[in-house]
């Protein structure tokens, strides 16, 4: 397997998981359930993070997106 494949894939995989993150987070705040959303933001943080590190996300955007999931539990909260 090529070398852009292998890492096309491996890229895939990862933007794929921090979409489901996302959208688990994102469901457990309209369910109303703050403590449990708490701690999926860790993991949601350190994912992205993970993913910026290795360069699947730009930096930025990965500062964006945990800046804009934040204020969501901050206004749930």
């Amino acid at each position: 397997m090529r070398n852009s494949a292998r890492k096309r894939l491996h890229n895939r995989s990862v933007t794929s998981n921090l979409h489901s993150l996302e959208k688990g987070y994102l469901q457990l705040l309209s369910a109303g359930k703050k403590d449990d959303a708490s701690t999926a933001y860790k993991k949601i943080s350190s994912a992205f993070d993970k993913a910026a590190k290795s360069g699947v996300v730009h930096r930025a955007t990965a500062n964006r997106k945990k800046s804009r999931l934040a204020l969501r539990l901050a206004q749930a909260k």
